[in-house]
């Protein structure tokens, strides 16, 4: 039995998918809520949100990933980031899996990934899960009713939680598998029910495809000044950094919190929806993006609630600390209607130092915003994961390095040719430590960064006085209204000046360090702003 609407040539009996159980297509929010909580998938919460959880896998399973070496990609995939398999394992996954589909329900969405037509992705998600049909149909955007008998897809993604995939077999690492085949235009996933990995495949899918037409694909939020797409910014950052948060201004319309496209349009976001985390969540610090918590359809994962009340514990982190909500964009009140913006007048990189070194902002030169682009510095912190029991580093390249399939350097320079086009100024933001390392200082005053940045993205704090940091080259302003001076030098901020020095020394060696590997591929100015 079939259920929804759906173009009739374009089934997926069309595609070779055979013999399944009941198909349900482009169901919409209420029927997918229904679906999911008849099949025991979850519990409905307060205000008709989804309480889910997903199993084992609460985050993505980056070394699972795989990408399918046929002779179309062998020479533009960067492989030493992403795993190959064999044309032949993957034939077998797939029939395997098909085989292991026959007689189950499946939930099909066909959606769009990119808000700017003339780069948009079709794309047909299969999914065993309900919930992961309504996920999905939040997170990318979803065409008109009328549209869908008429669709085809580009891109067809298949989700199937309780397959195992055989590592000799299939020529993967484990019984979970992300694979992407660019020549099937299909991408196979089993094994995991986090939702985050069906997001990231099609993100994974545009950062391939996108550099081709000169669009730079961004792990990035973005913003806008009210009444003035032209005054856009863009905030690259890991997870952690504050890039939800930040770009959340209410004095601004927001563009979208996670995925970017930079073309010669401007900027456009590729998803239709929010993927929040919410360990913490507040309403006083973050009203817009707490309320979603309470509303129809919204996806909550991994969070701990009251079993009499469904009251959420934003606290409890038992589950995860990746614990997540995820919602259509339009459930946040100042988000741009058509998820437009102009070429950025403002590129901001978040990092999280937990070593206590950086300034809360430095204003960078383009050559050294490539060299902060290419290392994605920010830091993981006792108690987030088991084992770290001091301030690592993390190294993620262009602030997103399991989500990219070409060679960094590609996206660095085309980063940096937009910018030289369009003449963005760049900023490093550190949301991190101040007064010491992880343990003796203290966090950052988020009241002290959104200070900076609303000069920074008035234009107001172009006009401040700056030093040059001895440590980074960069330029720190010296003094900046309504924000505490001694906080704009870290070194001030330490008890014992020794300490710092050594501290920043040893952050100065890991940048050095990390870097190496792009020496060989990168432009001449960018060497020269190098450290260490």
């Amino acid at each position: 039995m079939t259920t929804g609407r759906v173009n009739p040539k374009f089934r997926l009996e069309d595609q070779g998918i055979n013999g399944l159980g009941n198909v349900h297509y482009n169901l919409m929010e209420p029927a997918l809520v229904e679906a999911a909580l008849k099949n025991g998938e979850g519990t409905l919460g307060n205000g008709g949100a989804l309480l889910v959880t997903t199993g084992k896998f609460t985050g993505r399973s980056p070394k699972d990933k795989h990408v399918v070496k046929t002779d179309s990609v062998v020479d533009s995939i960067w492989w030493e980031n992403n795993a190959a398999m064999s044309p032949e394992g993957f034939d077998r996954l797939e029939a395997d899996m098909l085989e292991h589909m026959k007689g189950r329900d499946f939930y099909v969405q066909d959606l769009v990934g990119g808000a700017d037509p003339a780069y948009a992705i079709n794309v047909r998600m299969v999914t065993e899960l309900a919930w992961h049909g309504l996920f999905i149909r939040h997170l990318l955007r979803r065409p008109e009713r009328a549209e869908l008998e008429s669709f085809l897809a580009d891109f067809t993604i298949i989700n199937c939680p309780s397959f195992k995939a055989d590592p000799e077999r299939h020529d993967c690492r484990s019984d979970t598998v992300i694979a992407l085949n660019f020549d099937k235009k299909l991408i196979l996933i089993g094994n995991t029910e986090y939702a985050g990995e069906n997001k990231k495949s099609v993100f994974t899918l545009l950062n391939y495809l996108l550099p081709e037409k000169g669009v730079m694909p961004m792990h990035c939020s973005a913003n806008h000044a009210v009444g003035n797409p032209v005054d856009t910014a863009i905030f690259f950052g890991l997870s952690g950094t504050g890039k939800t948060t930040l770009s959340a201004d209410p004095a601004r319309i927001l563009i979208g919190d996670d995925e970017h496209g930079w073309s010669d349009n401007g900027t456009f976001n590729f998803e239709g929806g929010c993927y929040a985390k919410t360990i913490n969540l507040s309403a006083e610090a973050e009203p817009e993006i707490y309320a979603t918590t309470t509303k129809f359809g919204t996806v909550i994962e991994n969070m701990v609630f009251d079993a009499e009340t469904f009251d959420l514990d934003f606290k409890d982190s038992s589950l995860t600390e990746n614990m997540r909500c995820a919602y259509p964009l339009g459930y946040i009140s100042n988000a741009s209607e058509n998820s437009l913006g102009g070429h950025p007048k403002n590129i901001i990189l978040l990092t999280c130092d937990a070593y206590g070194v950086l300034p809360p902002i430095s204003r960078l030169t383009p050559a050294q915003a490539m060299y902060h682009f290419l290392s994605g510095f920010t830091s993981k912190t006792p108690g987030t994961e088991r084992g770290v029991v001091e301030p690592e580093p993390t190294f993620s390249t262009c602030f997103g390095a399991p989500f990219m399939p070409r060679r960094p350097e590609s996206y660095g320079k085309l980063l940096q040719a937009k910018i030289a086009e369009h003449g963005a100024t760049c900023w490093l933001v550190n949301t991190g430590w101040t007064g010491g390392a992880f343990g003796i200082g203290s966090r950052m005053p988020i009241k002290a960064t959104r200070a900076l940045l609303t000069a920074a993205l008035e234009g107001s704090l172009n006009e401040a006085e700056f030093r040059k940091d001895d440590n980074f080259g960069f330029e720190v302003p010296v003094a900046v209204p309504g924000v505490d001076t001694q906080l704009l030098d870290p070194r001030q901020t330490w008890a014992d000046t020794a300490a710092y020095d050594a501290q920043a020394a040893k952050l100065v060696k890991m940048f050095a360090a990390n870097f190496e590997q792009y020496v060989p591929y990168i432009d001449d100015d960018v060497k020269a702003v190098a450290i260490g």
